[in-house]
């Protein structure tokens, strides 16, 4: 058997689901992580309560304090009853609206944080545990902006539902209880069929304006991704003079941005106007009932007043509710846009009770037969197998696209061994320590292998940052051990910063040789078992090839290293060659005896050292 089956994960059919999910099933997603503020939760609710309770009494007071305006001029018990006490109280309940509005705030802010918070911590732990295969294909720019909406989508989501929602409906229930006890059931009926009508029209009219949400949402990612993209790539833009080029990319986004948002913006003003005609025509119904119940003497002054003041209050609310409503289908889009990316299926996944790689004795890598490809039409490696025993240095050199770097990707688990689409077929496996990689954690695994790779980027932050990434609990003199054995130590304290340093964007302010020694030396500060070196001297000139080699030919003393390059000269020393031709071993032994064969290492060897005659002799 030529493979280990039930441990690899099989490819995902589809890179995200086939459309958005619905509103109930995206808050459902969010539910969980305010649960777990549930205490918090009730509170606010109770606040909540009270505020409206409140802000109901409060035309109930005004009521009772138009009508007891009453008193025959001169009455000693005007001064007393009507400005001591029903002011007071009306002050009062006025006062305990705004108290119980902001302890609602407080007491939820940790809430709402929180689970924001959690939400975005989850999805970017999620998006570094996505397979390589992901993060070539992904549009950063894009990625990134939909992960700040979601986040803002959270806060804007709890906000207005807890904030306005719930308590628009709060105080509806207690106003439409009052209209029914006090007086005639047509004036509940007004207002419900008010309500119903306004509702039915903002939901139906709410969601076709969805779409062109939608449509903005995916212009403005396109937008900023073509921004981050050109901006990223500022050297390139300039080396091949498309500025212009690009501004017309991105110009081609911001217009389409601009129609989708003239399309939302348009259907807006139609969603306010019919709106408003609900709402006038409502209000003008229940003040004509009620002014008809002033005239009949059914009503005193004080009800009139009293229903205008119920209505005003509830209709202010209700007339943000259309833009409320549209806010909680945006934060639900962006919501759902955010919850996509944590439901991107992992490619490659640790089996189920994976233990940690066990490294306390020799540490050894095999490579058993191992066939894999990225695309299922085309097989990158063909039976491979070769074996790296502690302490020795393999090297591995061949023609550009022979599947030299991966064997580095594969050793990393970046991907699993085999062909993508036929998981029945045998793929061989890689073992380290004799553990196949799919059986232990990708965590352990990482952590015992060091790597130098070829296009080295930086984080932009200092020197000493990005040499300690390798180790971020090592010391400064550990720091500068590594710096000096990459031969790095000098260039440092040359700068004005030192180990201070700012490096860029990439490490852009850096040489390609600058980028690579500090690469190194982070690899060096790491202290791994195993060690992987992909053209790792490539962008070196000649004299510090040299002094780089040997450090690389000291730090991989007692390791097992893996050296992959196409300048020869850099492996001359390793304990043995593998030629890769076509994902094909086709040739293996020492550079000796390599040579004595005459074949396509000493052909590749004969043609480099031409090469080199002719640029000395130039």
């Amino acid at each position: 058997m030529r493979g280990v089956r039930g441990l690899s994960v099989p490819l995902p059919t589809t890179d995200a689901p086939s459309g958005p999910r619905s509103d109930w099933r995206t808050l459902a997603r969010l539910i969980p992580y305010l649960w777990q503020y549930k205490w918090r939760v009730a509170l606010a609710l109770v606040f909540v309560i009270g505020a409206k309770l409140a802000n109901v009494g409060v035309p109930l007071l005004l009521k009772e304090l138009i009508d007891r305006m009453t008193i025959r001029p001169g009455d000693p018990a005007a001064l007393l009853v009507v400005p001591a006490g029903l002011l007071i109280a009306y002050g009062l309940l006025r006062l305990m609206t705004s108290a119980f509005t902001e302890l609602r705030e407080l007491v939820f802010a940790k809430a709402t944080q929180g689970a924001s918070r959690q939400i975005a911590l989850q999805t970017f732990e999620h998006l570094h545990a996505l397979s390589l295969r992901f993060h070539l294909e992904r549009q950063t720019g894009g990625m990134t902006r939909d992960i700040e909406r979601g986040v803002r989508g959270i806060e804007s989501l709890v906000s207005f539902s807890l904030y306005s929602i719930v308590p628009t409906f709060v105080e509806v229930a207690l106003v439409l209880t009052i209209l029914g006890t006090r007086f005639d059931a047509v004036f509940v009926w007004i207002t419900l069929a008010a309500l119903a009508l306004y509702i039915v029209f903002t939901v139906v009219v709410t969601e076709w304006r969805t779409q062109f949400r939608r449509e903005a949402n995916l212009s403005d990612s396109a937008a900023h991704t073509k921004a981050i993209d050109a901006l990223l790539n500022y050297e390139t833009v300039k080396y091949f003079n498309n500025e212009e080029f690009e501004a017309r990319r991105y110009d081609e986004s911001l217009e389409q941005l601009r129609l989708a948002r003239l399309k939302s913006q348009s259907t807006l003003s139609l969603l306010n106007t019919g709106q408003q005609l609900i709402i006038a025509v409502g209000l003008v119904a229940m003040l004509w009932r009620a002014t008809q119940g002033v005239v009949d003497g059914r009503l005193t002054l004080g009800d009139l007043v009293m229903i205008n003041a119920f209505m005003i209050q509830l209709y202010i609310p209700l007339n943000f509710l259309g833009v409320i409503y549209r806010q909680i289908k945006e934060s639900l889009t962006d919501l759902d846009r955010m919850f996509t990316l944590m439901d991107r299926p992992q490619e490659v996944a640790d089996a189920p009770g994976a233990e940690a790689l066990r490294t306390n004795g020799p540490v050894d890598v095999r490579f058993e037969h191992v066939d894999f490809a990225y695309e299922p039409a085309r097989q990158i490696l063909h039976d491979v197998s070769f074996e790296i025993p502690a302490g020795k240095t393999v090297a591995v050199v061949g023609p550009s696209g022979s599947g030299k770097s991966t064997l580095a990707r594969l050793l990393y688990r970046f991907y699993d061994v085999g062909i993508p689409g036929h998981p029945d077929m045998p793929s061989g496996r890689i073992l380290i320590a004799g553990q196949d990689l799919r059986s232990v954690t990708q965590a352990s695994v990482r952590r015992a292998i060091g790597i130098v790779p070829q296009d080295t980027v930086l984080f932009n932050d200092t020197v000493a940052y990005n040499i300690r990434y390798g180790r971020p609990d090592a010391s400064d003199a550990e720091v500068e051990q590594a710096a000096r054995a990459a031969h790095i130590h000098d260039f440092i304290m040359s700068t004005p910063g030192g180990y201070q340093t700012m490096v860029g964007e990439r490490g852009l302010k850096l040489s390609g040789g600058e980028k690579q020694r500090v690469a190194i030396a982070r690899t060096l500060l790491k202290d791994p078992p195993i060690l992987i070196f992909d053209e790792a001297t490539s962008a070196l000139d000649s004299a510090n090839e040299r002094a780089i080699q040997a450090e690389i030919r000291q730090a991989a003393r007692g390791r097992a290293a893996l050296v992959i390059a196409h300048r020869l000269s850099t492996v001359v020393d390793a304990h043995q060659i593998l030629v890769l031709e076509h994902g094909r071993i086709i040739e293996r032994g020492t550079h000796l005896e390599l040579l004595a064969v005459h074949g396509r290492y000493a052909e590749m060897w004969a043609l480099q050292q031409s090469a080199e005659r002719q640029a000395v002799a130039v």
